[in-house]
């Protein structure tokens, strides 16, 4: 029997083993169905977080007709938001009683229809001004009728009216005033993925997270991801402790590649970790009332729509612009899509293994193995790493290798996508990041050198914790092999995973005889363990 058929019949048969033995051990859970995002069953609400998409594919909309106006309209969407928690801010005509945070509010839409909200705060007796969180439904495409902010479309349908009566928890009615336009606000923003991260990742319990302080330590800012969109817009330089942009020699082309690869690949992918964690420092494992870890996936839902985002659909096979759409993009570039990593088509390898991780992740935190859903969310992170060291591949061939067409574009491209994970590298070996850094700066004006890139990334995939496999290399589909010098490294040789293999096999069918000695006496006496 060849060595992958006896791994896979130890798969199935410790799989159904364990199976069996949770069935008995388990509690149940209450379950409540809820849209797929992406083929993940979330166990909560989240459909305004997965909108934040929406404010993303809005800015890049903008960023694409590249024009002064234009710039300054994706610059309100970046710092004001359109479709993410959106807020009313209504004055009352006579002072409140005390009105607690998440009162319910109901009052009259644009449209006729009846809309409600809460409190967004805790209220004192005679607040004339109020501000109202909308209420959301748990369909998608439906969630909230009022996306106004800095849209550039604003739907204001199912918004508060611009004047009537407001029925305020057990107070009564109020009469109010506001304008639909203009005091529609969003609460979740982009921008505030970042400046929010030293509340949220470096001075709260349990801080500062392990990845986000090597971004700090590396750019000695708070608001690094910020300082890098907001340096773009401005057409002007950050100020970091290492790896600095200066944006003043690039037009719209350039600084909207930084712009628009900056937010979805340093504001989001920083802020999924962060939901991530969220959801570990309150996990409970000893607890003993059902439901109790359904705080702790909510957020651990709330990382996956960050991730994914609306426009993938419940499938993960539509057309994105966050972090599981570039998976999907960079796959096809380096050969590593599908189940093994080695097709230049289809949903990618990056991408399955993450939504595995996923999945086991809220499962565990549903059980209470709170230890044990942390290996899932390490292992999220390290492939969270592989489409940034992708890019930065691809980018620093093209600058190198194909210089007249590359441009400002691309060397952009390159530097954003550096920006994005050099810390990680720098955290493994300095020397390797400064020389990714010289070589995919701004402004290295194509002197790039693909050999010395791939080199220092390769030098760290150890301590990265992914491996050369994961990567691929650059392959050209027309010519169907690898690009000159772009081909896969080799994490390790044949013999050394097949000792690996035999190791694992002998290991694993000691355990296998444990776990249905137990299953046979459990079921030959009917006792639960």
């Amino acid at each position: 029997v060849s060595f992958s058929t006896a791994a896979t019949c130890l798969f199935a048969l410790v799989s159904a083993a364990d199976a069996s033995l949770r069935s008995h051990q388990q509690p149940s859970h209450r379950r409540l169905s809820y849209e797929l995002i992406a083929g993940y069953e979330p166990r909560s609400q989240v459909t305004s977080h997965n909108a934040i998409d929406l404010d993303q594919e809005m800015l890049e909309t903008q960023i694409a007709l590249g024009t002064d106006n234009s710039f300054e309209k994706a610059k309100a969407i970046y710092t004001d938001g359109a479709h993410s928690k959106p807020v009313a801010t209504v004055t009352v005509s006579s002072g409140l009683f005390a009105v607690p945070s998440g009162t319910p509010v109901t009052g009259t839409a644009v449209n006729g229809d009846q809309v409600t909200g809460t409190t967004a705060q805790d209220y004192a007796a005679g607040a004339t001004t109020i501000k109202i969180v909308y209420d959301t439904t748990d369909v998608q495409e439906s969630y909230v009728g009022c996306q106004v902010g800095a849209s550039t479309d604003p739907n204001t349908d199912g918004c508060f009216a611009g004047s009537g009566t407001l029925t305020i928890g057990t107070q009564g009615t109020y009469e109010y005033t506001y304008d639909p336009l203009t005091n529609n606000s969003n609460e979740r923003t982009l921008q505030g993925f970042s400046t929010q991260a030293k509340e949220k990742m470096h001075d709260c319990p349990n801080c500062p997270y392990v990845t986000y302080e090597k971004f700090y330590q590396y750019y000695g800012q708070f608001d690094y991801a910020n300082q890098w969109v907001m340096a773009a817009f401005d057409g002007g330089a950050t100020s970091f402790a290492n790896g600095n942009a200066n944006f003043r020699s690039y037009g719209f082309t350039g600084r909207g590649e930084a712009i628009k690869k900056g937010t979805a690949y340093m504001n989001v992918w920083m802020y999924v970790i962060r939901e991530l964690e969220d959801a570990l420092d309150d996990c409970k494992s000893d607890c003993t009332i059902e439901n109790c870890n359904d705080d702790p996936v909510h957020a651990w839902d709330e990382a996956v729509a960050f991730y994914s985002g609306s426009l993938e659909g419940t499938d993960g096979e539509g057309d994105g612009v966050l972090l599981h759409q570039l998976a999907d993009k960079r796959c096809a570039n380096f050969r590593t899509c599908g189940d093994l990593a080695k097709d230049s088509s289809g949903l990618s390898h990056v991408n399955i293994e993450i939504f595995r991780e996923f999945t086991n992740g809220k499962n565990r935190i549903l059980r209470g193995e709170c230890t044990e859903a942390r290996a899932n969310k390490e292992r999220i992170e390290q492939l969270m790493a592989v489409p940034l060291i992708q890019g930065s591949l691809r980018y620093a061939y093209i600058t190198d290798k194909e210089v007249d067409a590359g441009g400002e574009k691309a060397e952009a491209e390159g530097a954003v996508f550096a920006a994005a994970v050099l810390p990680l590298v720098h955290a493994c070996n300095e020397e390797a990041a400064q020389t990714i850094y010289n070589n995919l700066k701004v402004g290295q004006g194509g002197s790039a050198d693909f050999a010395q890139v791939k080199q220092a990334f390769e030098s760290t995939y150890g301590c990265l914790q992914v491996r050369c496999e994961d990567i691929g290399g650059l392959y050209d589909d027309a010519l169907g092999e690898y690009m000159e010098g772009a081909a896969p490294c080799n994490t390790s040789s044949g013999s050394e995973k097949n000792v690996g293999l035999i190791v694992g096999l002998s290991v694993g069918g000691i355990v296998l005889v444990g776990i249905l000695i137990v299953v046979w006496n459990r079921n030959r006496t009917g006792k639960e363990y």
